[in-house]
């Protein structure tokens, strides 16, 4: 555990650095009054529902992890639930591609009683689920909005591009692995031999891969088994998501509104946002830290002006991500020191 609290640490100053490295950069030649008078001017009540917003992007999770508890007749509270979702942004938003998270997830939920068997399949429904709706929404508000994506973004077409095809890749894997996990399982397995007979890997590394497949299949095998039977929970868990995330995607508009701005609308915010996630988060960044600010300030300093647009990057991360961090580093912190008052008082 203690390489694992090193690994975590190391992750929270690398973020540190790119981020500092990051702001450094957005906002050389501007004095700090200066950019605090900026952050002043944006109205408290705007910045307020932002909050309340991303209180339900990750409460959206939650109730996601809830409702999966029940339907297996695991009866939990709310209020734990919404303890996993804040302890899994937090490690998701401190390692590389968010793949910290759902481990960390499935660990406090063992220690609350609750099986890795159910854990595992509630994380792959959440992971297939989360990912989709991001590619829909892409997929269909390009279509219905190519002209404010053509207007707006086409300085990150390429990663845009790229975005996409990550994206669908990642979907395309799941599917197949849910579809047909004994492919995934046969053709893992050989690719990993093959990597060790040329001496690509070492033994030591071929072992742990060849369990980690094996592990994967087996919940896929399982999940898919779950999917077949139960094809309203999924629905159910798809509509979650997507108002989960159109949450998460409004927070933007949110941060528009705050400085009195309205000519550009809703829907064109939130599409151009869309796009944002879909260039930067499956890059293998912390949090997507650094490509996401380049990002924002590509699509959106024609909307904002050349004044608010780095204000308004700072309020949105601020909420979207930084508020995450924190309150999400404040409930970790409280999980572990109540698990460990537990275990040395022998009620774990």
């Amino acid at each position: 555990m203690e390489k694992k609290t090193l690994k975590y640490v190391l992750n929270v100053l690398f973020v540190a650095l790119i981020l500092g490295l990051t702001f450094r950069l957005i906002f050389s030649g501007q004095e700090l009054p200066e950019i605090l008078s900026d952050l002043k001017a944006a109205n408290p009540f705007w910045i307020a529902a932002g909050a309340g917003l991303v209180f339900l992007h990750v409460a959206g999770e939650s109730s996601v992890i809830h409702y999966m508890l029940r339907k297996l007749d695991k009866k939990t509270s709310f209020l734990r639930c919404l303890k996993y979702s804040f302890i899994g942004f937090f490690f998701c938003d401190i390692t590389p591609s968010a793949s910290g998270g759902q481990p960390m997830q499935m660990y406090y939920m063992k220690k609350d009683g609750i099986r890795y068997g159910y854990s595992t399949l509630i994380m792959m429904l959440i992971t297939i689920a989360y990912k989709a709706v991001l590619v829909l929404f892409g997929g269909g508000f390009l279509l219905l909005r190519s002209g404010t994506v053509a207007a707006y973004a086409d300085k990150m077409a390429w990663l845009l591009t790229l975005g996409f095809v990550l994206n669908i890749a990642f979907i395309a894997l799941l599917v197949l692995l849910v579809l047909r996990p004994k492919w995934v399982r046969k053709i893992g397995l050989k690719l990993i031999l093959w990597l060790t007979a040329h001496r690509l890997l070492k033994q030591k590394t071929c072992d742990r891969l060849t369990a980690k497949i094996n592990r994967i299949c087996d919940t896929y095998t399982a999940g898919a088994a779950y999917i077949r039977k139960n094809p309203h929970v999924v629905l159910r868990i798809f509509l979650l998501t997507a108002v989960q995330r159109l949450c998460q995607f409004a927070v933007t508009w949110v941060v528009y509104r705050a400085y009195g701005l309205n000519s550009v609308s809703f829907l064109d915010i939130v599409t151009l946002q869309i796009m944002i996630s879909i260039a930067a988060e499956m890059l293998p960044l912390p949090g997507a830290a650094g490509i996401t600010e380049g990002c924002f300030l590509l699509v959106f300093t024609k909307i904002f002006s050349e004044d608010l647009v780095r204000p308004a990057l700072l309020l949105s991360r601020g909420l979207s991500y930084y508020l995450v961090i924190v309150t999400g580093g404040i409930v970790t912190l409280a999980a572990h020191a109540a698990l460990t008052f537990r275990s040395r008082h022998g009620k774990a």
